[in-house]
């Protein structure tokens, strides 16, 4: 391993773009910058729609780059290898001068649900379940299908289809390559024949070639192009050797490598993502297998995720109703008015199901409802409280799949962030859960420099990569606290049952 050095991670999310800098000798953040400082806005045309600007990333990334890069005052040339780590299934299509045709159908965009369902009544549901591991659903093959049928003459313009992170890597290196994990994410990729889904391409009437070259998740994938060098303020030349979805970089960034280890991440959406060495599958498609970050030929590893799209976005959307003394509320603030609330918030009961269409909920789409609001003995803390409480027991509903599937989980990681940093959704999500929580310093974008660290070669293995990795606080349910959590969850799950 050198020791001396950085690495920089890049996290594309839907809300924000963050880069961290990371030390190659210790495994320690140095410095972590973002943009916007608030939410970058998702255009929705109409109900279900969720389209951004693919330029609108990269736009944030250079900011949130240059600005970690300015602050640490380190040499540009000391930054030895940058990872990406990117919101998943959204669609990015681009022309020949790898320009992007139009905005990209995010991963909350619901439009293509029908073009998902009929391509898998055709094929048939168990050809599906048994080489995608999943339901062509309403994931990026299914995107891609809705804009050949209803933007004709811009779908042949395309020249490629990339993912989220596949095009700000093409912006870093000029290079247009994927991965299997990518592709998995997508739907593009068959498990049974460990390759390229060719049958619902056929089926979807698109041609594989525009699909771009496969290279390893760990790998060096290209290297950073002058005029990129010139925009972010680094050395022409630095290897770009890592990306993955949020979801299985999250799992990275927390060491989630091995069968049986579990993630969790409480962000815009909320993710229990359980790591396997076999091909498994919900015959109800109702949570989702990718191919892991780490998958070899000779030890398969898998991983099945739930979401619920409807998780911090819900915390944000009352942030921005509910206002103090004429400004808004600071999530610490929300965090300690919930608190003043009891467990179950006197029967007041919340769906969190606002964001699109849910896959746990056989890819319906529910809206988000609060339930047994009295005016004389509600208040703002009851509220607060039952949208918090509402998230995660839409992850215990999800959570209780994956025990279905056999995916047993007892410690439950996840990084200290987001919805995490609230005592109160994590007391909740321990004792609605039953699991052990555990609570690391570590988060997408530093997951992403580590992972650039191994796939350039700088560290030699996960374990050296991970040797900075620290343990914040592990919390166990409390029988007391667990009773009282799972009254309030029967009475959740009845009401979603209700409107189901």
């Amino acid at each position: 391993m050198k020791s001396e050095g950085y690495l920089l991670g890049i996290d594309i999310g839907s809300s924000s773009v963050k880069a961290s800098l990371v030390e190659i000798k210790s495994g320690k953040t140095i410095i972590s910058s973002h943009s916007p400082s608030e939410e970058m806005p998702i255009l929705a045309l109409q109900p279900g729609w969720a389209e951004q600007d693919p330029e609108m990333w990269w736009e944030h990334a250079v900011k949130s780059i240059r600005a970690s890069v300015s602050k640490s005052e380190i040499n540009p040339s000391h930054v030895l290898a940058i990872g990406i780590s990117y919101q998943m299934h959204g669609l990015v299509v681009v022309d020949t001068y790898s320009k992007p045709l139009r905005p990209s159908i995010i991963w909350c965009d619901s439009r293509a649900v029908s073009m998902g369902e009929k391509a898998f009544n055709s094929l048939g549901e168990n050809f599906c379940l048994n080489h995608y591991l999943n339901s062509p659903g309403n994931f990026t093959a299914a995107k891609l299908r809705w804009v050949s049928e209803n933007e004709p003459a811009l779908y042949n313009k395309i020249y490629k289809v990339m993912l989220p992170g596949d095009y700000i890597a093409l912006k870093l290196t000029g290079e247009t390559v994927t991965t299997d994990t990518g592709l998995s994410e997508g739907i593009f990729w068959d498990f049974k024949e460990n390759g390229i889904a060719h049958d619902l391409l056929t089926n979807f009437e698109i041609n594989d070639n525009l699909l771009p070259k496969v290279v390893s998740v760990f790998s060096k994938q290209g290297e950073l192009s002058q005029e990129a060098a010139r925009e972010l303020g680094l050395n022409k030349g630095t290897a770009v050797s890592y990306r993955a979805g949020d979801q299985p970089n999250n799992a990275f960034s927390l060491n989630v490598l091995n069968p049986g280890e579990t993630a969790a991440t409480a962000g815009t959406s909320g993710v229990i993502y359980c790591v396997t060495d076999k091909n498994a599958f919900d015959i109800q498609s109702r949570v989702n297998t990718f191919v892991h970050v780490n998958n070899e030929a000779n030890a398969k590893r898998n991983g099945v995720l739930l979401c619920v799209n409807g998780t911090g976005i819900l915390n944000s959307w009352l942030r921005k109703q509910l206002k103090g003394t004429g400004t808004l509320l600071d999530y610490n603030q929300i965090n300690t008015i919930a608190s003043e609330s009891p467990i179950g918030a006197k029967g007041l009961t919340f769906l969190p199901f606002g964001n699109g269409a849910e896959r746990i909920l056989k890819n319906k789409s529910i809206q988000s409802s609060i339930h047994g609001l009295d005016f004389n003995n509600h208040t703002q803390a009851h509220v607060l409280r039952a949208a918090q409480e509402g998230i995660v027991f839409a992850l215990k509903y999800g959570f209780e799949i994956l025990q279905e599937m056999g995916l047993r989980s007892n410690v439950i990681r996840a990084g200290y962030a987001n919805m995490f940093l609230s005592p109160l959704f994590r007391e909740a999500f321990v004792n609605t859960t039953g699991v052990t929580l555990e609570l690391y310093d570590t988060d997408g974008a530093k997951g992403a420099a580590l992972g650039a660290g191994i796939g350039a070669g700088i560290y030699s293995s996960s374990k050296e990569a991970f040797q900075g990795l620290k343990l914040i606080e592990s919390r166990k349910p409390e029988s007391s606290l667990s009773e009282q959590y799972s009254t309030s969850y029967s009475r959740w799950e009845q009401i979603l049952n209700d409107q189901l």
